[in-house]
């Protein structure tokens, strides 16, 4: 089986990436698409009691578990299946299920992060950063965090001031030059997003 297809989409908290990551997911065929979340490889806290686990910075690089998110890529790429981890964003820690992905022709990685790492830019086939205005951002992650996270407003204010927000401005926005294509208005962009499809099926 030949190599598989690596799409990285990354952007800030709220951009829009899941959305872009599953109008691909949707239009090319799940039989054919496997999505990955950068968040699913949060480091495992659980030896941390939950008030020093909630005091975490997860906006930063050290949060994640980058050799074992690189490893599931590399093995999905040459069509082999994972167990991909379930994190728990309501105790900060990972869950003691999994999820079975694998084998598919796409693999579409989605993150904050991932265009920081330069052992992931390269795996990548194309590149993508999806730039959305702050104030959208942080609109659209007080509901998910809220209706999705058992958060609380002012502790989603309080984490955007100390990390979020810092962390999105010496991390992610620099990365966005490394970008093949730069996606305003998130899943909304029809003409982008269609122009991405048309690339992605040219290397399929």
């Amino acid at each position: 089986m030949s190599r598989g297809i690596l799409i990285g989409i990354a952007g800030g908290s709220g951009s829009g990436k899941t959305l872009v990551a599953e109008t691909i997911d949707r239009e090319l065929g799940s039989e054919k698409v496997t999505i990955i979340k950068q968040d699913s490889y949060y480091k495992d806290l659980s030896c941390l009691p939950y008030e020093e686990r909630a005091n975490q910075n997860f906006d930063h690089p050290d949060a994640f578990d980058m050799p074992l998110l690189r490893d599931h890529l590399e093995r999905l790429l040459r069509g082999e299946e994972v167990e991909r981890p379930i994190y728990d964003f309501t105790q900060h820690r990972r869950s003691q299920q999994t999820e079975k992905l694998g084998p598919h022709v796409v693999v579409v990685l989605e993150g904050i992060l991932i265009l920081d790492d330069p052992i992931l830019r390269r795996m990548m086939d194309i590149k993508v950063f999806i730039d959305t205005d702050p104030d959208v951002r942080l609109i659209r992650r007080l509901r998910r965090d809220m209706s999705e996270r058992g958060r609380k407003i002012e502790s989603i204010i309080d984490q955007y001031e100390k990390s979020v927000r810092p962390m999105h401005l010496q991390f992610v926005e620099p990365s966005k030059r490394y970008a093949d294509i730069i996606i305003t208005e998130g899943g909304h962009n029809i003409v982008a997003i269609d122009l991405l499809k048309t690339k992605i099926r040219s290397l399929l």
